[in-house]
C-alpha cells in the first residue's frame, strides 16, 4: 500500500539513479526511427535557473513521449565552455589567492581552468538531474574536448580556405574591463541618468558656428567630420566648408549625408567613426574623412589626443573636456536626459563601439543558403511568425566577428612570421611546414566566439568530420527546441554551419518558447527580487509539479507568468493522483479480478466493458489519448496539460471513481468489470502524462506490483474503443448530479437533508438504472414520477424538468429575499465597474494590471449576478 502522504524528494531521487543505471534513456533500438534533439548546451559555469528549466522540460516531454512511441529517442547533452564566464570565474578564485592571470601565464592558468572544470564544472548537469531530464549521458559532450577542439580548428582552416574567414579591422562591441571583443548578446543596454551636452563647433572662415549634441562629449577628440542633411536648407550651403575643432585643432570637413536628421535637435552631428557603429557607416560612404581611435583598450585615452587628456580614463576625459569647452564659452547648454548606455552583462563595465583587428566570417555569403532553406520549408518555425524575426536578421546581416582576446576557449590556429605573414593551419607543425624550416612563428593570442563553436554542435557532438554511424543516424536532428532570443546568435549560426559542412538543415523544426516572467508580467531578474529559482520550487513541490506547471503555461507565442500558486496547484494535482492510485489499491483494483478474462493490468489492449460507466471512462480515455497525441504533435504542450489535468482530476477521479464506487460493492455483478476497467484506464493515465511528471507516473506504476518493464519503457498508448451511447447516458447522468448539487449549494439547502427527485416518467429506467449514484452523490432520498405540492426547485437537464420539494427544508421567502438583493449588488457592483472601464481618463491614468483587474472583476460580478438570477428563476410552487 502506498505511503498515505506523496512525499516528491525522496521518490525523485531514487528513480532517477534507477533510470540511469539501467540505461533506459537510450535503450538499444538500433531498428527502430530515430528521433533527436540537441541540448542547447548551458554554459559549465551555469547554474539552473527557470529558463533552463522551461527548455530542459519541453525538451524531456518530446524525448519521453517519442520513446514510448518506440522511436530510437537521443537526446544529445552537454556543456559549452562558456569562454569570458569561465574565465571570469575563475580569475575572481585566484584572485583571492592573490594570483592574476597575467602573473601565472597562460599555460598555467588554461591548467588552473580545467582543474575548476574538473571540481566545479558538472553543477548544472547535476541540476538537470533533479529536473527529470532523461538525456544520452552516455555520450556527454562538452564543446573543448579533445574531438570537439579538432573539429573547430579544421572548421576554422576550411573557412579560411574559401576565402569565408578573414582578418579586418572593425567597430566592435569592446569590453574595457575585461578588454576583449563581446557578442551583441552579452551587452545589457541600461536606462541611465545622463545628459545631452550642446557643444558649439566653430567653422574655420571666422563666421560663426554649428551646435551638436552628443551623450559622450570624450568622443569629440576623435571626430573627423561634422554631417548635415543634403536636403537641409538651414545648412546646404556650409556643406564643403570647415570646423576648426576647439580641442584637437585639426579642420574637419561639413559634409552632406542622410544620417543627420533635420528633426532632431540642431540637426547636425558629429561625425567619430572609430567609436560609433552609426558614425562608422558614414564613413564607409565618405572614406575621405578617415577615423581616429582615441582608446586604450583599458578604456584610457591613448596619444591620439591633446596631450592634456592623454591617460585619462574616458569619464574623467568627459568631465574635464565640458569644462574646457565651458571655459571656451563653447558650451551652450546641458540637456539632462535618460539614455540607454550598454555594459557587458558579466563585467558592468560601459561598453565602448572600438575599432581594432578582428577575425570575421563572411555571413552573408554563408546566410544565402541558411535563408533559402526556411522559405522553401526544409526547416520550419514553430510558431511560424518567428521566420520573419530569422529572415529580418539575415537579410541585414554584418560580418560576424569571432575572435575574442581571451586565454580560456579555442585559440585561433592563425601563426605569424618576422614580416607580418599569416599562416593558418590545423596546428604548428603544420604552420611550420607552410611557413619553411627555421622561421620564427607566434601564434595568435586570441580564442573564438564562444558562438563559433557552439554553432558547430548538431554535428560535431556525431563525430563530424569522421563520417560516423552516429553522424549519418542522428543529422539532421528532429527538432530544436530554443528561446527566441538566440535565433539570431545561435539558430541561424547552426544553419549556416549546418548546410555549408554538412548539406543538410541541422534540424527539421525549430520550436521558439517564450520567456519565462513573473507572475505581473515583469521580466525576472535577481536586481528586481524577483527571480525565481527552480530549485527552491523543485524543493517545495517536487520535479513534477514544477514541470507540469511550465508544460501548462507553455502558450505558443506568448511569454510565461509563472505563479508560484500554479505549482501548488499542480503538485495537489499529483496528491490527487496518489490518493487515487490508495483508494484503487484499497478496492483490489490493481490485483487480476477473478473470473474476468483481462482485468486490464499490463496491457495496452482495453477491457471489454458493458456497464454505461466503463464504457463512458473508456471512451473518454481514448478521446484524451487522441487529444494529448495530437496536440504534442502540434507542440501544444499546454493543451496536451489541460486535456490531461481535465480528464484525471475531473473524469476519473472526481467522476468515475464516484460512480464506480457502487459497482466494486462486494457481491456486485459489475465488480470485476470495473476492476478491469479502472485498471486500465489509471495505466493509461499514467502512461500519458508520464512525460510530464515522470517521478510520480513511474512510482505509481510500480506500485501495485511487479510489471515487466518500467513506465518509461512502457509503449505509448492508442485505444480503440467503439463509440456507443454511453457517453451520452454518462454526460446526463454528471449534468443531472451537477444540477442538483448547485441548486442545493444556491438555495442554502442544509447539507444533510435528503430530497426526493420528481422527474418524467417516461426517464424512470434510466434513472432507476444509476439511483445508487444519485442517493451517493447528489443526496437523493428517492425518486418520484408525479408533480409535488409546495415550494419547489426546477432543474432542466437536457431539455427535461426535474423538481427538488423544499418546503420543509428551507423558508422559500427569506430565501428568495436573499437572493434577489444579492443579485442586485452584484448587478450594481457590475454597472460601477463597467463605469469605470467606460472612463478615457481611468484608461489612461491606470496601470494596465489595474485595468486588467478592473476588467476581470467585472466579468466576475456579471457571472455572480447571472448565477443568482438563475437560482432565483428555480424557486416556484406546484
Amino acid at each position: 500500500m502506498l505511503e498515505k502522504t506523496f512525499e516528491p524528494g525522496p521518490i525523485e531521487a531514487r528513480w532517477y539513479a534507477h533510470w540511469e543505471e539501467r540505461g533506459a534513456f537510450r535503450p538499444p533500438r538500433s531498428d527502430a526511427r530515430p528521433f533527436t534533439i540537441v541540448l542547447p548546451p548551458p554554459n559549465v559555469t551555469g547554474t539552473l535557473h527557470i529558463g533552463h528549466a522551461l527548455n530542459q522540460t519541453l525538451q524531456d516531454i518530446l524525448l519521453r513521449w517519442k520513446r514510448m512511441q518506440g522511436f530510437d529517442a537521443r537526446w544529445i547533452v552537454g556543456t559549452d565552455h562558456a569562454g569570458i564566464a569561465t574565465q571570469m570565474v575563475v580569475e575572481r578564485t585566484i584572485a583571492s589567492q592573490g594570483l592574476t592571470r597575467e602573473g601565472m601565464g597562460r599555460e598555467a592558468f588554461l591548467a588552473t581552468v580545467w582543474d575548476w572544470k574538473a571540481k566545479s564544472g558538472g553543477a548544472i548537469t547535476q541540476q538537470m538531474r533533479r529536473l527529470g531530464a532523461s538525456p544520452d549521458w552516455a555520450h556527454e559532450r562538452f564543446t573543448m574536448d579533445e574531438a570537439y577542439a579538432r573539429a573547430v580548428t579544421d572548421v576554422f582552416v576550411r573557412l579560411h580556405e574559401e576565402g569565408l574567414i578573414y582578418r579586418d579591422k572593425r567597430l566592435v562591441n569592446w569590453d574595457p574591463k575585461f578588454q576583449t571583443a563581446i557578442s551583441d548578446l552579452e551587452v545589457e543596454n541600461r536606462e541611465t541618468k545622463g545628459h545631452f551636452w550642446h557643444l558649439r563647433y566653430p567653422l574655420a572662415d571666422g563666421s560663426g558656428h554649428l551646435v551638436v549634441a552628443t551623450t559622450r562629449p570624450e568622443t569629440m577628440l576623435g571626430d573627423t567630420a561634422v554631417a548635415v542633411n543634403p536636403e537641409d536648407d538651414r545648412y546646404r550651403h556650409l556643406v564643403g566648408q570647415s570646423i576648426a575643432h576647439p580641442l584637437t585643432g585639426r579642420t574637419i570637413p561639413v559634409i552632406a549625408d542622410t544620417w543627420a536628421d533635420p528633426a532632431l535637435g540642431s540637426g547636425v552631428v558629429k561625425i567619430t567613426p572609430a567609436h560609433d557603429f552609426n558614425d562608422w557607416s558614414v564613413f564607409e560612404r565618405h572614406r575621405e574623412i578617415g577615423w581616429i581611435n582615441i582608446l586604450n583598450p583599458d578604456g584610457t585615452l591613448n596619444a591620439q589626443v591633446p596631450e592634456a587628456y592623454r591617460g585619462l580614463d574616458r569619464f574623467v576625459a568627459r568631465k574635464r573636456i565640458i569644462a574646457d569647452m565651458e571655459a571656451l564659452g563653447l558650451l551652450e547648454r546641458v540637456e539632462e536626459k535618460l539614455v540607454q548606455v550598454p555594459h557587458g552583462d558579466r563585467s558592468g563595465a560601459v561598453i565602448e563601439p572600438y575599432l581594432t583587428d578582428q577575425w570575421y566570417v563572411d555571413a552573408a555569403r554563408l546566410a544565402a543558403e541558411a535563408r533559402r532553406a526556411v522559405a522553401d520549408g526544409r526547416s520550419t518555425f514553430v510558431p511560424a511568425a518567428w521566420a520573419k524575426t530569422y529572415f529580418n536578421w539575415l537579410d541585414a546581416i554584418q560580418p560576424w566577428c569571432v575572435s575574442r582576446q581571451l586565454w580560456w576557449g579555442h585559440r585561433i590556429p592563425a601563426w605569424y612570421g618576422p614580416d607580418g605573414q599569416c599562416i593558418v593551419a590545423r596546428d604548428a607543425a603544420e604552420a611550420q611546414a607552410k611557413a619553411g624550416l627555421g622561421v620564427p612563428l607566434r601564434q595568435d593570442e586570441d580564442v573564438l566566439d564562444t558562438w563559433f563553436s557552439s554553432a558547430l554542435w548538431p554535428f560535431v557532438t556525431l563525430g563530424w568530420p569522421e563520417k560516423t554511424p552516429d553522424l549519418a543516424r542522428h543529422y539532421p536532428g528532429d527538432v530544436l527546441v530554443t528561446a527566441f532570443d538566440i535565433i539570431f546568435f545561435w539558430v541561424a549560426r547552426m544553419m549556416m554551419q549546418g548546410l555549408h559542412f554538412m548539406g543538410e538543415v541541422p534540424f527539421r523544426t525549430v520550436y521558439c518558447h517564450g520567456l519565462v516572467r513573473d507572475a505581473t508580467g515583469a521580466k525576472m531578474s535577481k536586481s528586481r527580487g524577483n527571480a525565481i529559482d527552480p530549485l527552491t520550487l523543485i524543493d517545495r513541490y517536487g520535479a513534477d509539479a514544477v514541470r507540469f506547471t511550465l508544460a501548462a503555461l507553455e502558450s505558443q507565442g506568448r511569454d510565461i507568468k509563472l505563479d508560484e500558486k500554479r505549482v501548488e496547484g499542480y503538485r495537489n494535482f499529483a496528491t490527487k493522483l496518489w490518493n487515487a492510485v490508495r483508494f484503487a489499491q484499497s478496492q483490489g483494483i490493481w490485483a487480476d479480478a477473478e473470473g474476468y478474462p483481462d482485468s486490464g493490468r499490463n496491457t495496452d489492449e482495453a477491457p471489454v466493458a458493458a456497464h454505461p460507466v466503463n464504457r463512458w471512462i473508456l471512451s473518454e480515455a481514448a478521446a484524451m489519448v487522441r487529444d494529448v497525441t495530437e496536440s504534442l504533435e502540434a507542440f501544444r504542450f499546454d493543451q496536451a496539460a489541460d486535456a490531461l489535468y481535465h480528464f484525471t482530476w475531473s473524469r476519473f477521479c472526481d467522476w468515475y471513481l464516484e460512480l464506480a464506487k457502487p459497482l466494486l460493492a462486494e457481491g456486485s455483478p459489475e465488480a470485476c468489470e470495473t476492476r478491469a476497467t479502472a485498471s486500465f484506464v489509471l495505466d493509461t493515465i499514467l502512461k500519458v502524462l508520464h512525460p510530464f511528471m515522470p517521478f510520480l507516473t513511474e512510482e505509481l506504476w510500480h506500485a501495485q506490483g511487479p510489471r515487466p518493464h518500467d513506465l518509461i519503457l512502457a509503449s505509448w498508448p492508442e485505444l480503440q474503443v467503439e463509440p456507443s451511447d454511453a457517453e451520452a447516458e454518462i454526460t446526463w447522468l454528471i449534468a443531472l448530479i451537477s444540477a442538483i448539487r448547485s441548486a442545493r449549494t444556491e438555495l442554502n439547502v442544509p447539507p444533510s437533508a435528503r430530497l426526493p427527485l420528481h422527474a418524467p416518467a417516461a426517464l424512470e429506467a434510466r434513472l432507476q438504472r444509476h439511483l445508487p449514484a444519485l442517493e451517493r452523490l447528489a443526496r437523493v432520498s428517492g425518486l418520484a414520477f408525479a408533480a409535488p405540492s409546495g415550494g419547489i426547485a426546477q432543474l432542466v437537464v437536457a431539455g427535461e424538468t426535474y423538481v427538488l420539494p423544499l418546503g420543509e427544508v428551507i423558508d422559500l421567502a427569506a430565501e428568495r429575499a436573499r437572493l434577489s438583493r444579492a443579485a442586485v449588488a452584484a448587478e450594481q457592483e457590475a454597472a460601477q465597474l463597467a463605469s469605470r472601464l467606460a472612463n478615457p481618463g481611468f484608461l489612461a491614468r491606470a496601470k494596465p494590471e489595474a485595468v486588467e483587474k478592473a476588467r476581470a472583476d467585472h466579468a466576475a460580478r456579471m457571472a455572480e449576478a447571472e448565477r443568482l438570477r438563475t437560482a432565483l428563476a428555480r424557486l416556484g410552487h406546484s
